[in-house]
């Protein structure tokens, strides 16, 4: 028999979504209305709205699902929301165009890839601040970090490369080339192997991050 789902009325122009860990929550980013759209699991239905900045596109939960981490495009800040009240507690000024967030799996700092900065911010969750930004390729989109949290992997879309990021140092120690304006990017649970979305060649290129 045919698979039913349930179709979840949100707000105009659903960009991201994201789970909350331990608790039956999805967020999602609205483009349109500038907003996280919160999606209770059980009911399949929108239970809160979190009013956000500009244009938000992507956005990660912390490993503790107490916060959510939201990059807003359009006004080159990260809002961070509070899982228990859904308002948003800090907002932090990052590079142009944010994209992707990544979270340490300790929880203990936030990866945000600036497109139009070329670089990359990494902010400390203890205190909501940026302590270092990253110079990194050509129009930063993707960013995925390890499971051990040691390296850090950016797509650069426009230079057709993918950054590889020391996090102990919050330098970049390798540029792999090869690519056709990568996008997205993800690492295995095991940590042994990055996948690569193309997006010139609706291809994706697989590599093993122990030779990297």
């Amino acid at each position: 028999s045919d698979l039913k789902v349930a179709a979840t009325p949100i707000l105009d122009l659903p960009t991201r979504h994201e789970s909350q860990i331990g608790k039956s929550k999805i967020y999602v980013t609205t483009l349109d209305s500038n907003s996280v759209a919160d999606i209770g699991t059980t009911t399949n239905r929108v239970t809160n709205t979190t009013p956000v900045g500009s244009g938000p596109l992507e956005l990660a939960v912390t490993p503790d699902g107490t916060e959510v981490y939201v990059a807003n495009a359009g006004s080159n800040s990260v809002s961070v929301i509070d899982t228990a009240t859904d308002m948003v507690i800090a907002t932090i000024l990052v590079g142009n165009a944010c994209r992707g967030v990544a979270i340490a799996p300790d929880g203990t700092e936030v990866y945000v890839a600036n497109e139009n900065s070329n670089t990359v911010s990494v902010i400390a969750t203890k205190t909501n601040t940026v302590t270092d930004t990253i110079p990194v390729g050509s129009a930063p989109v993707g960013i995925a970090v390890t499971p051990d949290g040691g390296k850090l992997y950016v797509t650069n879309a426009e230079s057709s490369t993918v950054s590889v990021i020391d996090t102990a140092t919050d330098t970049v120690t390798n540029t792999i080339i090869g690519f056709a304006e990568p996008i997205g990017v993800a690492v295995t649970s095991d940590g042994g192997k990055l996948y690569v979305a193309n997006a010139a060649t609706s291809t994706v290129t697989v590599i093993t991050t122990a030779t990297d």
